[in-house]
């Protein structure tokens, strides 16, 4: 069988990287008894990528309220207080004052404070770039919508596969104890034997020897399913001090239910195929907006005004008021060029969306077939390793009962234990092999 550790650790490490699992330390543990949906569902609400996929849905309607924001009024208050220290002075012709031609006369205008305060109003009545922002929301929603949908098909994939392989690891350690049981029998039985004068030390010494590999490859087996059940944990979301139980078995049965019957399969149900879909989407929306950009804006904009002119500083005395109201046009009308050139950006990055389009449905073609393939020789595979498997129980339980008849080797039983062994593991890879090809068959088809 696969080693759960490097398997783990392959499918873990493009999704786990800087989780901080040093915070989870001071928490008290809990027991999760999982099925494999309960543990999609957890992995839903607790994975740090599905939670930052969700955050991203949330910043994206922040951001659509930003661009709702630009149709919207807008409207400021500001006031200010002058002190003049020295008033500028100003030169005045003499005959104004009565005094000889050719010369001035200094003089100051204006009072040492002045305290104003005004509101400012404007309201964006059209600007073609703002108009496309508007209707573009919705698709931009939809795309941050649909990214979070393909990071939680991947989580989704990610635990079905590590789930089941330690689902099957139970299994592994389960057939390691009864081939344990088994030698340690042929010991026994051996030691009978010897003791009777129809075996040799030589026979004791090799159930040692099988025996200890056994052990030893059990405490391996045990030390990486700790090991994935850790890393299940933390794909899940889960401290890791907590007790995680798997409940959920896996049999052929299961594997082989009927999901080759309906051959036929959409793009559409492709969760990366909309994603790209709604990429050209806004990749045409940015053209239209380059293009809106040629056309002139209209924003209207008033202001009131109200201001007390005096030499002591008080608030008393008389407010002049002033206050208009301006309706602006803005017609771009030469910008060298550079709004053609966005705007042929625009346009050769959508003929890309275009070619990464064909290129994707050529690959889930090619995927969908190969998972196919994949899943159906996967099964055939299980079919025969079953096969071969219950054949070495047959073969094993027949040359057990030889050798205790007399009839039968050391040799022989050895062998037979060996190769039941072996028909056992591959049996439990070709099991694994399986649920993982139907697993990579649902997502190619976008049914996971």
């Amino acid at each position: 069988m696969k080693n759960p550790v490097k398997v783990l650790i392959a499918v873990l490490s493009c999704t786990l990287a800087g989780l901080d699992l040093h915070a989870q330390a001071n928490t008290e543990p809990v027991t999760h008894r999982l099925s494999v949906q309960q543990a999609l569902e957890y992995a839903d609400k607790n994975n740090v990528q599905v939670r930052n996929a969700l955050l991203d849905i949330l910043i994206q309607k922040e951001a659509n309220r930003e661009v709702a924001s630009a149709a919207y009024p807008s409207l400021s208050a500001s006031g200010s207080i002058t002190d003049n220290l020295k008033l500028q002075t100003t030169l005045l012709p003499g005959e104004f004052m009565g005094q000889p031609p050719g010369t001035f006369v200094p003089v100051t205008f204006g009072t040492k404070y002045i305290t104003s305060g005004s509101i400012d109003l404007s309201q964006l009545l059209f600007d073609g770039q703002v108009f496309i922002g508007l209707k573009a929301r919705k698709t931009s929603l939809q795309w941050s919508q649909q990214n979070t949908e393909i990071t939680r098909e991947m989580i989704r994939a990610n635990v079905y596969k590590v789930y089941y392989q330690l689902v099957l690891s139970k299994t592994q350690i389960a057939l390691l104890d009864a081939n344990i049981a088994l030698v340690e029998k042929l010991k026994r039985d051996a030691g009978i034997m010897y003791e009777n004068g129809f075996a040799e030390k030589l026979d004791i010494d090799k159930s040692d020897v099988q025996l200890a590999n056994l052990q030893t490859e059990k405490e391996k087996v045990l030390a990486s399913v700790a090991n994935g059940y850790n890393g299940l944990k933390v794909l899940l979301g889960m401290p890791v001090q907590d007790r995680l139980i798997l409940t959920d078995s896996l049999s052929d049965e299961q594997i082989k239910s009927n999901i080759l019957q309906d051959a036929a399969y959409s793009y559409e149900d492709r969760k990366d195929y909309r994603y790209l879909q709604l990429t050209r989407k806004l990749n045409e929306f940015n053209v239209r907006r380059y293009q809106y950009s040629k056309l002139p804006t209209l924003s209207l904009g008033a202001t009131y005004n109200k201001q007390i002119q005096r030499n002591e500083f008080t608030f008393d005395g008389d407010w002049f008021t002033a206050s208009y109201v301006a309706l602006r046009l803005s017609v771009p009308i030469f910008k060298g060029f550079g709004t053609n050139a966005k705007i042929n950006q625009a346009r050769l990055t959508v003929r890309q969306t275009d070619n990464q389009i064909e290129n994707l449905k050529r690959t889930i073609d090619n995927e969908v077939a190969a998972a196919r393939n994949n899943f159906t020789t996967s099964i055939k595979i299980m079919d025969y390793q079953k096969k071969n498997m219950e054949l070495a129980e047959q073969v094993y339980n027949q040359t057990k009962k030889k050798y205790e008849v007399g009839t039968g080797s050391q040799t022989e039983i050895n062998t037979a234990q060996t190769e039941l062994k072996t028909a056992q593991t591959n049996y439990i890879s070709a099991l694994y092999d399986a649920i993982v090809a139907k697993i990579d068959y649902l997502k190619a088809i976008g049914k996971l």
